[in-house]
């Protein structure tokens, strides 16, 4: 018997995609979709993708209808899941695509978004060292967020190893989805396209502490990263740089072979072969993140370089990757690990 899942933010990017997983996947229905403003218009209005749901309506996100539900996704923007959950059953599996459960530092919570914190989840990125487990014994996940999900799989083994110092600078460019669906001056097509700019610069981007936090957590110490995201002219996709101080004799070769050895057997984790680099294109549509590092001698610095799509490994994906787990599903049930590119 087929499972039911329920998503509340279904009208936004991260939602829309969600159910263009469900659609997929051989062992979940699609139950209540809901949305704020835009409850009562139909899925075909708002996701003229989604074809077989065009007609659906979508409706308020009433917790007595999500709680109908075998497992409840919440794509709201951050500071709104909280709400909802504290009128859900205690026993009511939810994974909150949002940051509203991510940190565990209530201070670190308060001065990145400004916002009374309701709490910490378990954090569900089943790739890192014992998390798999952990999350299928799991109610509550905490799906992580789109640029620390690039940057940590890229960098955490090699913490976890000694191979690198814990100051990591990272440079990220994303696609525009990754700001959501909300209208925006700078988000326009001839303000993006053609052009490439900083935002939040200088360690104030929400992220920033979610990164620390769990490269803090592989490296057994406090690690800090200087973040600075980049807004690409394109609708979707991540390409994460993060460098950091080689420890002593550590080679190309060396911080390879640690990667392949951390996701070697991984889904959807793939280490590309000695000089082929990721790139945003090849992972679109996909749950995959693609990886490559090198040791510059010179500088004596590592260089690890994750592409993903920020929409699927970086939200949805990531959480029906979680959703799998928590249900006793097969987890790569309704995911690809296949891009569309070009």
């Amino acid at each position: 018997m087929t499972a039911t899942a329920a998503v509340a933010g279904a009208s936004g990017y991260a939602g829309g995609e969600l159910l263009r997983l469900l659609l997929a996947h051989p062992e979940l229905s699609i139950g209540a979709v809901a949305a704020g403003t835009k409850a009562g218009r139909t899925l075909g209005e708002v996701h003229p993708q989604l074809v077989p749901l065009a007609d659906r309506p979508l409706v308020p996100a009433d917790p007595d209808l999500l709680a109908g539900a075998d497992i409840v996704f919440l794509a709201l923007p951050h500071g709104e899941s909280a709400a909802i959950v504290r009128q859900l059953p205690p026993h009511q599996r939810v994974v909150d695509l949002g940051a509203d459960f991510r940190l565990g530092d209530e201070s670190k919570w308060k001065a990145f978004y400004n916002d009374s914190y309701a709490g910490h989840w378990l954090y569900g990125m089943p790739e890192l060292p014992g998390m798999r487990a952990q999350i299928a014994q799991s109610v509550r996940v905490a799906n992580p967020g789109c640029y620390p999900t690039a940057v940590t799989l890229g960098i955490a083994p090699l913490l976890a190893q000694g191979l690198i110092d814990s100051r990591i600078s990272v440079v990220a460019a994303s696609g525009t989805s990754g700001a959501g669906r909300s209208p925006a001056e700078n988000l326009l097509a001839s303000e993006v396209m053609g052009s490439m700019s900083p935002y939040k610069v200088g360690g104030v981007h929400q992220h920033t502490p979610e990164i620390e936090q769990a490269l803090s957590h592989a490296a057994a110490g406090d690690v800090v990263v200087s973040f600075t995201p980049l807004l690409a002219p394109m609708p979707r996709g991540i390409l994460a740089t993060s460098s950091a101080d080689l420890a002593e004799g550590v080679t190309t070769d060396d911080l390879r072979d640690c990667l392949v050895a951390a996701y070697s057997r991984e889904p959807f984790v793939t280490v590309l072969g000695q000089g082929r680099w990721p790139h945003t294109g090849a992972t679109a549509g996909s749950n995959s993140v693609h990886l490559q590092a090198v040791a510059d001698s010179r500088s004596g610095r590592a260089v690890v370089i994750a592409a993903l799509d920020n929409l699927v490994k970086g939200a949805a994906g990531q959480a029906l990757q979680n959703a799998n787990l928590m249900l006793g599903l097969p987890e790569t049930a309704g995911l690809s690990a296949v891009g569309v590119s070009p």
